[in-house]
């Protein structure tokens, strides 16, 4: 799959289509673009952590985590699951784990 190619004879539904996955698009782009979101996100695709854990593996407080969650959570990357008190979290699709891979590649990985 390449990417769109734009030609005059465009039908307007067809602009609109492309409008609303750029909205889209920015709207992710957005959420992921904090160190500690993405960071949220590299420990989650290793698997679900508790608040707890991704607290210990940011060295962040609990306020922190929650309020980058919070954010990751209202724009669809992660789910939330709830064991007593204890609450749970994961990636939401596959999205955020195929974008974690490409900034792996691109910034983390070692030539």
């Amino acid at each position: 799959m390449g990417l769109p190619v734009f030609h005059d004879d465009m039908c307007a539904e067809d602009m609109d289509r492309m409008a609303a996955s750029a909205v889209q698009a920015s709207n992710f782009l957005k959420a992921i673009s904090h160190e500690g979101r993405l960071m949220i996100l590299c420990h989650l695709t290793t698997g679900e952590k508790s608040v707890t854990e991704l607290e210990e593996l940011l060295s962040a407080r609990q306020a922190a985590v929650s309020q980058q969650l919070s954010r990751l959570r209202l724009e669809g990357l992660v789910t939330p699951r709830r064991d007593g008190k204890t609450i749970y979290y994961s990636l939401a699709d596959d999205r955020p784990r195929k974008i974690m891979e490409v900034v792996y590649d691109l910034f983390c990985q070692e030539t």
